[in-house]
């Protein structure tokens, strides 16, 4: 394919999308990642799009919210790793909300056998996943429907979640930054994340490498209130995503990084195993768990090599 037929395709998924990371782009072109970032440049420097961490999105500085099809066939690979990953932080038993997005979805899908758990959502996508496991009650909020991401939102939703007290709350967003946690684009969207902030002990947030950096309009969640952060392996030569991460780490949030070649999907929960934390380097320990399939325990030589890498991909 020649240079300006991959640039024409390159600009046609950003604007059908939004955003879109360079993983997906290169493998729609069938390139390598570094053609895709030089054919990225060169749009950006025509003014027909603009660079972000680890993708390309739509000029304008903050991003557009995409629908749930466009989002629906963004970085599959990495938010099935990371669901993966994050459904290693759910116990039997336990009381969790979780909220709207794809990411958030595919958790659902590998929570449905695991015995006693009650999931409150707001989301019809996540309540659909869990609609025939019989082992999970789903308890959903009131409000209004909002059809782009299929998530119930407004007034009723938030109230329906007064008083309610779970111990942890999966989310998602459209962009994740050490200096203002968790955004999203839309402010009905915001204000019932919030809301499901509020009745969790712990907050689990649930981002790809390419929300990694990016700041959109509304606030949903202060990095301070994060507990734990589950993402993908940044690539190579994104070193900002790692200077992201090792911000978030000191300032207190628990990083667990999954592979991108992780688990294909399905609805198999994966195999529990004890976690230890790691400390990062910082003024504030933060910690890293890393896996490509589970979450697998560190031990202290792992721990050295951790701290090697995350140095490595901040040098990179």
């Amino acid at each position: 394919m020649f240079a300006a037929e991959r640039r024409q395709l390159i600009l046609e998924m950003v604007r059908a999308n939004g955003a879109v990371s360079l993983r997906e782009l290169a493998r729609v072109v069938q390139t390598s990642e570094v053609t895709v970032r030089r054919d990225v440049r060169a749009l950006e420097a025509e003014g027909l799009l603009d660079r972000r961490h680890g993708g390309a999105v739509l000029p304008g500085g903050f991003t557009r919210e995409s629908g749930f099809p466009q989002k629906s066939h963004l970085a599959t690979a990495e938010k099935t790793a990371i669901a993966d990953l994050a459904a290693n932080f759910v116990e039997e038993g336990e009381a969790i909300v979780v909220g709207a997005g794809t990411t958030t979805q595919e958790l659902a899908r590998r929570l449905a056998r695991v015995p006693g758990l009650t999931v409150v959502t707001n989301s019809l996508l996540v309540a659909q996943a869990l609609a025939h496991a019989n082992r999970v009650e789903v308890v959903m909020t009131g409000g209004t429907l909002r059809g782009s991401n299929y998530a119930l939102v407004g007034s009723g939703a938030e109230q329906s979640l007064q008083g309610l007290r779970v111990s942890r709350a999966f989310l998602s967003g459209s962009g994740l930054t050490a200096e203002r946690g968790l955004s999203t684009s839309n402010m009905l969207s915001a204000s019932v994340d919030r809301a499901l902030v509020q009745a969790a002990a712990e907050v689990v947030v649930l981002a790809d490498h390419t929300k990694l950096g990016t700041d959109t309009m509304f606030q949903t969640v202060p990095t301070d209130v994060i507990t734990r952060l589950v993402t993908d392996e940044p690539p190579v030569h994104d070193d900002r995503a790692a200077t992201e991460l090792q911000a978030l780490a000191d300032q207190g949030v628990q990083i667990a990084v999954a592979g991108a070649s992780g688990n294909s999907g399905g609805d198999s929960v994966p195999p529990r195993q004890p976690r230890r934390d790691v400390a990062l380097p910082g003024p504030r320990r933060g910690q890293v768990a890393s896996g490509l399939r589970t979450a697998t325990v560190l031990d202290p030589s792992g721990a050295e090599r951790e701290r090697a890498r995350v140095a490595d991909l901040r040098r990179r």
